[in-house]
């Protein structure tokens, strides 16, 4: 069964072109001029997912965001101005599954679009007795502040393992490095970007040298979010 997309943007040649360019990929479409008409969509038929734009009119793409994530989890994919950074940062702490920036290349909208709904097959991470959060071929105690992949021992710092817990408790989300700073200290504490930077890159060199090499997942201009932890291909 085809997946069926709601594209939501204001400006009718960009509806017109996303839906041409998914169509050839195989999804079905339909389109809203503005948030209140996406609302309407979502209401009458939910969509397996929204291509959001930030900027419309009578309610904005952010806004339309709020009202769905106090819905549910409906997959989002943002559409972004170049000079709208912190919008874009905003509504991925809103909840929205990744962003594309205008001008864009309706392929890349598509791949993204395809990304988003591969990721929401994959089962999402469990808690199972004991506190340990598996994910993939991850597994993370948080009780007994220790990781494994497939079954082998991670050894990680503490902070690594602050990092690596934030993540994996909160799999869809994208956690911007402010949030991770949250985690690890609580607001206000003095820490930068490059040091977070530096224990993901840790982190990440760790997993991979026992085969888990998409346990990170990096959103450019944003964050960092749990990957989907099964390892390279054979």
């Amino acid at each position: 069964m085809s997946h069926t997309i709601l594209i939501a943007d204001d400006d009718p040649h960009i509806r017109q072109l996303l839906a041409f360019a998914l169509s050839k990929a195989g999804l079905a479409t339909r389109e809203a001029e503005d948030g209140e008409a996406a609302l309407a969509s979502i209401a009458a038929q939910a969509p397996d997912l929204v291509v959001l734009d930030i900027n419309m009119p009578r309610m904005n793409g952010l806004d339309v965001c709020r009202r769905i994530r106090a819905q549910g989890d409906l997959p989002i994919l943002f559409l972004s101005s170049r000079d709208d950074e912190i919008d874009r940062v905003l509504g991925i702490e809103l909840g929205g599954d990744d962003y594309v920036v205008k001008p864009f290349s309706p392929r890349e909208v598509t791949a993204r679009v395809q990304a988003i709904l591969r990721r929401a097959r994959v089962p999402a991470a469990t808690v199972e007795p004991g506190g340990v959060i598996t994910h993939g071929r991850l597994a993370v105690d948080l009780e007994g502040w220790s990781a494994q992949w497939a079954g082998a021992d991670v050894a990680l710092t503490v902070t690594e393992f602050g990092i690596l817990r934030a993540l994996a408790g909160a799999p869809t989300r994208v956690f911007t490095r402010d949030a991770i700073i949250d985690r690890l200290h609580g607001p206000g504490f003095a820490i930068t970007d490059r040091t977070i930077d530096s224990h993901v890159r840790n982190l990440r060199g760790k997993f991979a040298a026992v085969g888990g090499s998409d346990v990170v997942e990096t959103k450019p201009g944003v964050g960092y979010r749990l990957g989907a932890c099964a390892g390279a291909p054979a």
